[in-house]
């Protein structure tokens, strides 16, 4: 998964430059061997209800999920890889929105997994009794459509005290992209349940290097959030890559699912993995979140709000999850494609 970090000057120096962090080395897209990815997807949207979404194999061939033999050699025509399944799109979809009416209990997300043609539904460490009984009665309604997982730790927002970006009054994350709307006037993403913290943000913990002030937030529901630059802040549009110099974030997109991912954060700097679900809901303590990209890249607290990206395309704001980097887990990331249009601002 992808975070922004920031690397800035000492306080003493004139100017603080900001440097949204991406993770590790270069890596180039994935190509598939039996078509373009996407005009794959694009084919997936124009089939509808046919398709029950697309992911990338082991071998990074695009595979489009399909219902019927007509629409599998339409896939196939196109050089994709098809896949029959019984579930359409809309029962999925009918599955998710029952949830969504029927659960709303802290420490449970779920999402479509187009691998498995299912609703995958997790439930956290604290979800016991009751609330556990409730919600295994809920999915065993949806029959096949959906099953449940358990995962260890707590479903929680990534946020701590710190370090990266600093909230006045107190509270750290991390940044996510340096953007900028057709004014030419700069910004910074964020996750929203950061900016919800505070209208003013430093770049050190004793509130002396004031990066700039909030502009827009949104969370819960979303969880994404927009500061303007102060004045004498210096803000290119690359990422700092740990040792590695910087790399410049050229686009903005949406993921495949199976789609290779890197994250950078504030705490656990540069972490890879894969992307597992797309659209997925999570119900936070504070609320819930819907529309979110399901990885699992480990996160702990304070990479809130830090990139989700892949070479130089980024694809989201971390937002929360269950685990920690030592013992793995599951994390969860607002698309950046949604922050940028709400806002009207693009990365650069």
């Amino acid at each position: 998964m992808r975070r922004t970090r920031v690397t800035w000057a000492s306080a003493a120096a004139a100017a603080v430059t900001v440097t949204a962090v991406l993770a590790g080395p270069a890596q180039s897209a994935s190509t598939s061997a039996g078509g373009d990815p996407a005009a794959l997807s694009k084919l997936a949207t124009t089939l509808g209800a046919r398709s029950a979404g697309t992911y990338l194999d082991a071998s990074g061939r695009m595979t489009v999920t399909v219902t019927d033999a007509a629409a599998a050699q339409a896939v196939t025509a196109a050089g994709g890889v098809a896949k029959l399944v019984t579930r359409s799109s809309a029962e999925l979809a009918s599955a998710s929105a029952t949830l969504d009416r029927t659960v709303s209990t802290p420490g449970t997300s779920w999402g479509v997994d187009p691998k498995t043609n299912q609703v995958l539904v997790t439930a956290d460490s604290t979800v016991t009794g009751a609330q556990l009984t409730a919600l295994q009665a809920a999915v065993a309604k949806l029959g096949g459509a959906a099953r449940l997982e358990r995962t260890a730790g707590k479903l929680t927002r990534f946020i701590s005290g710190g370090q990266a970006i600093y909230a006045g009054g107190g509270g750290r994350c991390s940044l996510g992209f340096n953007v900028r709307n057709s004014s030419g006037v700069y910004f910074f993403l964020t996750a929203g349940h950061c900016t919800n913290i505070s209208s003013r943000w430093y770049a050190n913990s004793s509130q002396t290097s004031l990066l700039g002030n909030r502009t827009g937030s949104s969370f819960p529901g979303n969880d994404y959030g927009i500061v303007q630059y102060a004045a004498g802040v210096s803000h290119p549009g690359n990422v700092y890559l740990y040792g590695s110099g910087t790399q410049d974030i050229t686009s903005a997109a949406t993921p495949s699912v199976g789609q290779s991912v890197r994250r950078s954060g504030s705490t656990t700097g540069v972490r890879s993995g894969s992307v597992t679900q797309l659209n997925a809901t999570v119900n936070y303590a504070e609320g819930r979140v819907t529309g979110l990209i399901r990885t699992n890249v480990c996160a702990e607290p304070g990479d809130s709000g830090g990139s989700l990206f892949y070479n130089t395309t980024a694809y989201g704001l971390t937002s929360g999850g269950s685990g920690n980097c030592r013992t793995g887990g599951v994390t969860y990331f607002q698309p950046v494609t949604e922050a940028l249009s709400v806002y009207g601002v693009s990365v650069y």
